[in-house]
């Protein structure tokens, strides 16, 4: 399983990646410090779930998202944002994304991730 990860900091996109690789032993992780790299990596390798920051420079999270989902309206969605304005939510639900993840990730948020993608393979198979 493709894991992308597009986030500016260092720090979450390894706490991220640890959390993903303990439970995903397969997982081939990728990683993307701004929205431009993160959409380039996006096209090249089809991950099947992107973890999405919405504060980030060059591009930011809401602007990615849409472009993921202009380029792949199937594409599988988590934002990982440490604020999240009301508005920001609504507008972002719009997509079809799989969940928001307020920043840090913990034991029990990536229970939450575990279990939304075991359901979402479950269900496309």
């Amino acid at each position: 399983m493709r894991f992308l990860i597009v986030d500016d900091s260092k720090f979450t996109q390894k706490i991220t990646e640890r959390y993903l690789r303990e439970k995903f032993e397969d997982a081939e992780i990728v990683l993307a410090g701004d929205g431009k790299e993160g959409f380039d990596k996006y096209r090249e390798l089809r991950p099947d779930y992107v973890f999405v920051d919405l504060l980030m420079p060059i591009i930011n999270g809401q602007e990615l998202i849409k472009l993921i989902k202009e380029e792949d309206r199937d594409s599988k969605i988590f934002i990982i944002t440490a604020d999240v304005q009301k508005s920001v939510k609504e507008e972002m639900e719009g997509y079809g994304l799989l969940g928001f993840i307020n920043k840090p990730i913990d034991d029990e948020k990536i229970e939450d991730i575990y279990k939304t993608i075991l359901g979402d393979k479950n269900g496309s198979n």
